[in-house]
C-alpha cells in the first residue's frame, strides 16, 4: 500500500512528525508562517522514501492539492484554532482566519483515502454546534461545495438534505469526531484538542479512536502508594503538600490498566539546569527567560501533574500557561526545551526564529505522542 502523506498547516510541525513515527511517508508540509517553515526544513528532512521532504510556505487558499490526487494515503493537519479558542475572539466562520473551508478544498483536491485534522476543545461549544455540524458534513461530502451565491446556513441545509437522500456516487467520506485529552496518551500535559478523522466510503476500514494508556487515577495511585516519590527523590514534606492538593480531584478505583498520567516532573526535570544566556547554554533552545509572574487565573503548573495547556496567544505568549512552581516555590518560565518535552517533540528537535516565534510554535502545536497513536490506528484500518 502507498503510505504517503501531506500535512496542511503544518506549524512546527507536530502532527507531520506523528503521522511520519506512525509509520507514514510524509512527503510534504505546507505553512504560511516563515519561522515555521524554517523549523520543518530543519527537521522533517529524513525520509524513506529518497526525494526531499517539500515544505511549502504559502497562503493554503492559494495552493493547488490536485497534483497529489488519488496518490495520498492520509492528509493531516491542523486549521488554525483562533476562531474557535476559548482565548480567542468567538466569531468562528466569521474571523478570517477560519481555514476550514481550504481543509475541505484539500480532500476535495486530492481525495485521500483517509484523513486527519486536529482543532481546539473550544470548537465543541454549544454556540458552535451548528458550524461544528456543518465542518463534519463537508468533511463527509466534499465534493457538494459551496455555490457562490449561497452563506454557509443555505449550504447546511443543502448538505443535511443530500445527506439523507440515501445512496449516492461520488467521492464521500465516513467521519468520526472526538475530543481528546492528551494527557490519557501519555503526554505530560492536559491538551484537550478535537479530531476530525474520515476514511473514503467503500474502503471498508474498521476503525475507533484508540482507547486511552494513561490515567489520573492511576497517578494517584502511584504517589499514594510512595512509588512516584522515591523515583524522584522528593521529601515526604512536600509531596504530602502535593497529594493534599490533588487528593480532591481524583478516584482511586478509576486507575484500570491504564499506566500514570506523566507529569511536568516526568517531563522536565532530568534536564540540567537552565541558565540565563542562551549562549552559554549546550542547547540554544535551554536558557531562562526572565519576568514570570502569576496573575489573576494564571497560577502557572505545577510539578506533580500534567502541565496546563501551553498556549501561543493572540498578543503574545500569555506567562501564566507558560511557566511553572518549582520545589523551591518559585515561579519560572519553561525553557524552550521544556515547551518542547511537553509536546513531546525529541530533544533533537530545534526551532526557527526568535523565543516569541518560536514559543508561538510550540503553543500552536499538535503533542507528537498524541499525533502517533492516532495515525498509527488509522495505518491499522487502512489494511497496513
Amino acid at each position: 500500500m502507498d503510505l504517503r502523506a501531506v500535512d496542511i498547516f503544518s506549524g512546527a510541525g507536530g502532527l507531520a512528525k506523528g503521522v511520519a513515527l506512525a509509520g507514514f511517508d510524509t512527503i510534504g508540509g505546507y505553512d504560511f508562517d516563515s519561522a515555521s517553515c524554517a523549523t520543518l526544513r530543519r527537521n522533517l528532512a529524513e525520509r524513506k522514501s529518497a526525494a526531499a521532504f517539500e515544505v511549502l510556505e504559502a497562503d493554503i487558499s492559494g495552493v493547488e492539492f490536485s497534483r497529489h490526487q488519488d496518490q495520498i494515503a492520509l492528509l493531516s493537519g491542523g486549521p488554525p484554532c483562533q476562531p474557535f479558542s476559548v482565548g480567542g475572539k468567538h466569531v468562528a466562520q466569521g474571523d478570517m482566519r477560519d481555514q476550514f473551508p481550504q481543509a475541505v478544498r484539500a480532500v476535495r483536491e486530492i481525495r485521500p483515502k483517509a484523513f486527519m485534522f486536529e482543532n481546539v476543545a473550544g470548537l465543541m461549544r454549544p454556540r458552535f454546534r451548528p458550524y461544528f455540524e456543518y465542518i463534519r458534513l463537508q468533511l463527509t461530502h466534499p465534493e457538494i461545495g459551496q455555490d457562490e451565491a449561497e452563506n454557509w446556513e443555505d449550504h447546511f441545509y443543502r448538505l443535511q438534505e443530500y445527506h439523507t437522500e440515501g445512496d449516492r456516487s461520488g467521492l464521500h467520506y465516513r467521519v468520526l469526531v472526538s475530543c481528546v485529552n492528551a494527557a490519557d496518551y501519555g503526554v505530560p500535559q492536559q491538551r484537550s484538542r478535537v479530531f476530525f478523522v474520515g476514511f473514503q466510503q467503500g474502503l471498508g476500514a474498521r476503525w475507533h479512536f484508540p482507547q486511552p494508556t494513561h490515567s489520573k487515577a492511576a497517578l494517584l495511585n502511584e504517589q499514594t502508594s510512595g512509588r512516584y516519590w522515591e523515583r524522584h527523590k522528593v521529601h515526604s514534606g512536600y509531596h504530602l503538600h502535593s497529594l493534599a492538593m490533588i487528593e480532591s480531584q481524583m478516584l482511586f478505583d478509576e486507575a484500570g490498566e491504564c499506566l500514570p498520567w506523566m507529569t511536568t516532573r516526568d517531563a522536565i526535570t532530568d534536564l540540567v539546569t537552565p541558565v540565563k544566556h542562551a549562549a552559554s547554554s549546550g542547547d540554544p533552545m535551554h536558557y531562562l527567560k526572565l519576568g514570570a509572574r502569576a496573575y489573576k487565573g494564571h497560577s502557572g503548573s505545577s510539578l506533580d501533574l500534567p502541565a496546563k495547556t501551553l498556549k501561543a496567544g493572540v498578543h503574545g505568549v500569555p506567562g501564566g500557561e507558560n511557566m511553572f512552581r518549582n520545589d523551591a516555590g518559585e515561579l519560572r518560565y519553561f525553557t524552550l526545551r521544556e515547551c518542547a518535552r511537553l509536546q513531546t517533540f525529541p530533544d533533537s528537535y530545534q526551532f526557527s526564529g526568535t523565543w516569541t516565534a518560536a514559543m508561538k510554535q510550540l503553543g500552536n502545536a499538535v503533542p507528537v505522542k498524541l499525533a502517533e497513536p492516532i495515525a498509527s490506528s488509522i495505518l491499522v484500518a487502512l489494511g497496513k
